[in-house]
């Protein structure tokens, strides 16, 4: 508990043993009523300041204005009619006891998600003279060695120089087991250091690293609301003052028309009192408080899963998700690729490797990785000069005044050189030198471990179609759809061939029914925007496709797709239920309060009793780790 938290309970324990003690004391008229008015204070002085305030910002209707209304007008008529002071003030205590068990629930939704998200790192380890300075992460530059000790957390993005260690990445994935890293990989801010000593050169600045966009999603993700959200601002607006203006007509409509209408009698008191318990019923807090900390409590469930969502407006579209579109490379494939073969060549294969190599230099393309891997020197860039990269085609370069051309079979047509078709599964790289075909190069990926189990998540969590669109050749992408058992399947497309397919998919859906597209890369960007959810994959996707997306997999595990499915559509769950039971009870206490059948006890069950329920269901989205 905080302060604020402990404070709120002495003074409902104090309010709630002076109540008590006063109840025995036996004094009559103003002396008991100037008692009972220092418990009635010490709870709900706050409540009647806030009504206050809302009265002169001319924002009165809302759940203080209600409160002290109704408890006023209870101290009030008991004064009237020298009767029980108790229902008042315990009106007020119940409300308050509600109001902490909220602060309490909502504290610890919010503690949850500050645990999963204690990520940022308070310094950096810089060497100098010899020595480990300790700096402010936001003045370390790209480029810079940092040192990284046992037990501290790596603060910004880079490749390992030195060293070998274990890391514990469960604050960005969500799986307790540590992954292991050695030099010449990459590894990402937030990640503890378990073992080893680590010199990491950055690739990133602190403000661009993985830490500092995973804090800014989940700061940022309340801000976007859900349709849910909206209908209850929409609904508490219109709702609080039409109980106001109800409550007013309970009790003073005049008498002859309550009798005539109703057949009830006409006591004046009487009709008081019920239009007093009318308003503390009225409460609007169960919905007002619990539909949002549904939504809180889901995100930050899912965050503790390893799967970022940006708002509660994703959460919403993800549980209506029925169709679910793959891009290939790097989604359900590792994205690891290797060179394989070398075909139809007329040169020598080590001297085709280094034209293709150098061709490739200037690409962060995982294909242009593999043929610097294989060409296994170090690349030497003044040799290269006139770069041409032609998207969703290849390269062209001059090399040591060579023109290069790499690419695949779009890019051999677009010269009009003639080429040799291959038969194996795999990604081709034709080469050309001079104008002449040199041969091809055969680069083949893997698919990722747990991508067949995901596609049979999806289909058991009610995704109905399950699309995969890739820039690669025919063979190899019907190859992998095959094995994962993928509907349908559409190859060689360039970036704006994969936004106008999703498109047509699109037009195809029914009614509510939502498309997700999944992907990675820089050219991924745009059909992840056009697409009702964009699912990117944060380990190794790229900065342009984690900011396009709705959704972010911290451990690139298509697996976890279908989880966050389950999640958005198990709060979603929680909301509709919280919705329907508290406007469900609001309106048959109502009903019952307005017969005068309902006394201001069970008016602090429909406002206090049902807000705690509904928290406490609200609570339920943050457990999600047996989905």
């Amino acid at each position: 508990m905080n302060k604020k938290q402990k404070k709120m309970l002495i003074r409902i324990l104090l309010a709630a043993f002076l109540m008590i003690v006063i109840h025995f004391i036996p004094v009559k008229g103003l002396i008991r009523f100037a008692l009972y008015l220092i418990p009635y204070l010490i709870i709900g002085y706050d409540i009647l300041l806030k009504a206050g305030k809302g009265i002169k910002n001319h924002q009165v209707f809302d759940e203080s204005f209600l409160m002290a209304v109704a408890t006023i007008g209870a101290m009030a008529l008991a004064v009237y009619k020298d009767g029980d002071y108790t229902e008042a003030i315990a009106v007020m205590l119940f409300y308050q006891i509600g109001e902490w068990f909220q602060s309490y629930a909502v504290g610890k939704s919010r503690r949850n998600i500050s645990e999963l998200m204690d990520i940022r790192p308070d310094y950096a380890n810089v060497e100098q003279n010899g020595t480990l300075m300790q700096v402010d992460p936001d003045e370390v530059e790209i480029g810079a060695v940092i040192v990284v000790q046992p037990g501290e957390k790596i603060p910004i993005d880079g490749v390992v120089l030195e060293g070998s260690s274990s890391l514990n990445t469960s604050a960005l994935t969500g799986e307790s087991v540590p992954c292991n890293t050695k030099a010449g990989e990459e590894v990402i801010s937030g990640c503890i250091n378990l073992t080893g000593v680590l010199k990491i050169r950055t690739t990133k600045e602190f403000g661009e690293s993985t830490v500092s966009k995973i804090l800014d999603l989940v700061e940022n993700a309340s801000s976007r609301k859900s349709k849910s959200e909206d209908f209850i601002s929409k609904f508490a607006r219109i709702y609080t003052p039409l109980v106001c203006y109800s409550a007013l007509a309970l009790a003073f409509l005049p008498p002859p028309v309550r009798m005539g209408i109703l057949g009830l009698p006409a006591d004046f008191g009487d009709w008081i009192y019920r239009a007093l318990t009318f308003l503390v019923i009225s409460c609007p807090c169960a919905l007002v408080v619990s539909i949002p900390l549904s939504f809180f409590a889901g995100i930050g469930g899912a965050g503790n899963a390893g799967v970022l969502i940006k708002g509660s407006n994703y959460l919403e579209t993800m549980s209506q998700t029925r169709t679910v579109v793959f891009d290939k490379t790097g989604t359900l494939t590792q994205g690891i690729f290797e060179v394989n073969a070398v075909h139809h060549n007329k040169m020598e294969q080590s001297k085709l490797l280094e034209y293709a190599a150098l061709a490739e230099s200037a690409s962060s393309h995982p294909i242009s990785k593999s043929l610097q891997k294989a060409y296994g020197k170090p690349v030497d860039r003044t040799r290269v000069t006139e770069i041409q990269e032609i998207s969703g085609n290849g390269v062209m370069a001059r090399v040591d005044g060579h023109m290069v051309a790499a690419g695949n079979a779009r890019l051999m047509k677009h010269l009009q050189v003639e080429y040799r078709d291959c038969y194996h599964a795999g990604t081709i790289v034709h080469m050309v030198i001079d104008g002449v075909y040199a041969g091809h190069i055969v680069i083949s990926d893997r698919i990722k471990p747990n991508a067949k189990e995901a596609m049979l998540a999806l289909r058991s969590a009610g995704v109905r179609k399950i699309v995969m669109l890739t820039g690669d050749s025919k063979a190899v992408a019907g190859q992998v759809a095959a094995e994962l058992g993928i509907d349908e399947v559409y190859s060689e497309l360039l970036p704006e061939g994969k936004v106008q397919k999703v498109e047509e998919l699109l037009e195809k859906m029914n009614g509510k029914e939502k498309l997700a597209f999944v992907g990675d890369g820089i050219n991924d960007a745009p059909v992840l925007s056009r697409a009702d959810i964009g699912v990117a994959m944060g380990a190794m996707g790229s900065d342009a496709a984690i900011e396009a997306a709705d959704v972010v997999l911290m451990d690139d595990d298509p697996l976890k797709i279908a989880k966050a499915i389950r999640i958005s559509r198990k709060c979603l769950r929680i909301v509709h239920q919280n919705i329907w039971f508290a406007i469900g009870i609001k309106a048959a206490c109502l009903l019952l309060g307005a017969l005068g059948i309902a006394n201001m006890w069970l008016a602090v069950f429909a406002d206090v009793g049902v807000m705690i329920l509904a928290v406490l269901n609200a609570v339920r989205a943050l457990f999600v780790k047996k989905l």
